[in-house]
């Protein structure tokens, strides 16, 4: 059961990485084809303004959880060093039970209701003759919760079957 959800972690850590190079390359080329139009051609696109914006808020939100995947967190540890080796886990373990689920979770509660609320209208771009989809872009940050839930709970397994 446990390598079935590491396998599980794994897949949707590579599909996030996917996505996020996905968005982070769609942001490199609005934001090139933007300049280009608009400094060479005197025109521009608001579509493409918010197809930019967009690919840099999924870019930005789905980072999060790719980098906690990769141990890239940031640890503001004064006692870790002073203590014994198991400390980390355990302060890990802690951290994920008592600090980093409650707050994903929250993010998934509370903002159900708005992305409900945006698919369900279809909602677009907040400016005149922009980009639709705004729905696609707000469910990435409960997806984003999702997956620093999984991805945590996988690093405490990863760790208890290396121990």
């Amino acid at each position: 059961m446990i390598k079935a959800f590491l396998a599980l972690a794994r897949l949707l850590d590579r599909l996030t990485l996917w996505l996020c190079m996905a968005a982070g390359g769609t942001l490199v080329g609005m934001v090139l084809i933007n300049v280009v139009l608009r400094y060479g051609f005197g025109s521009g696109s608001i579509k493409m303004q918010d197809l930019a914006s967009y690919a840099f808020a999924v870019f930005l939100i789905l980072a999060v959880p790719l980098c906690h995947a990769r141990g890239g967190h940031v640890r503001v540890e004064v006692l870790a060093e002073r203590m014994p080796a198991r400390y980390l886990p355990t302060a890990d373990a802690v951290a994920w039970a008592f600090f980093l689920t409650p707050i994903f979770g929250l993010i998934i509660w509370a903002g159900w209701g708005d992305i409900a609320f945006s698919w369900q209208i279809g909602e677009g771009s907040t400016t005149p003759g922009g980009l639709g989809g705004m729905y696609l872009v707000k469910t990435a940050l409960p997806l984003a919760a999702a997956l620093m839930i999984i991805q945590g709970l996988a690093n405490l397994l990863r760790k208890e079957t290396l121990a």
